[in-house]
């Protein structure tokens, strides 16, 4: 039976920012990371999960995110008890203009932290719900699948199209994904920063996490 208790984030904070493992933070919370594209509204997304403007900071430069920032944030369940955990922000991948090398080293120290963080329990991976996923979408998801990672897709920018029209554009990402023997249903979701749109639904999938 689905679990129908609410869940709702009460506070959040910025703890720190990494380039390597020595840099983690110290404990033993979960960690929920986000990672997509970039300019694919990352920022405005987690901001508005958190209902904290400028929690993370948003930018009309591509690439602008190169590090792994941490924030520390509470959630409350109907029933008043409370859950923390950690949101990582993660850079964006896939800025053409980006040089070369700086990409490499970008690429070695986020699969580092996807490889040596134990505390990793969940990967949220947007993608523009606007546009058939991109082949370095479809490599990122295909890499964090066959490393045993668990991913939750989430179709971006929702507000940018007719509601009349979001399944069929879920529908393209999770063909376009190749998710081999998953059910569509729940699989991609869509969001909007804008509106609001499947933030509940998000705050569900990371909720079924913490009570692992």
């Amino acid at each position: 039976m689905a679990d129908t208790t609410s869940f709702s984030i009460i506070n959040a904070s910025y703890v720190a920012t990494a380039v390597n493992s020595s840099q983690y933070p110290e404990g033993d919370l979960t960690e929920i990371a986000f990672i997509g594209r970039s300019n694919v509204g990352k920022s405005s997304l987690i901001n508005s999960l958190c209902r904290h403007n400028g929690l993370a900071r948003t930018s009309g430069t591509p690439g602008k995110t190169q590090t792994i920032n941490y924030f520390r944030l509470t959630g409350k369940l109907s029933d008043q008890s409370r859950l923390e955990f950690m949101l990582v922000d993660l850079p964006g991948y896939g800025y053409a203009k980006r040089a070369q090398t700086a990409r490499a080293s970008w690429s070695k120290f986020i699969e580092e932290y996807w490889l040596k963080s134990s505390r990793l329990k969940l990967v949220c991976q947007l993608i523009d719900l606007r546009h058939p996923p991109m082949e370095s979408d479809i490599n990122v998801y295909r890499w964090l699948i066959e490393h045993g990672l668990s991913v939750q897709v989430v179709a971006t920018k929702a507000d940018k199209i007719s509601k009349s029209r979001i399944q069929q554009h879920l529908q393209a990402i999770y063909r376009g994904i190749d998710m081999p023997g998953l059910n569509p249903e729940g699989c991609v979701m869509a969001y909007s920063a804008a509106n609001g749109y499947g933030r509940n639904e998000l705050l569900d999938v990371i909720k079924n996490i913490l009570l692992k």
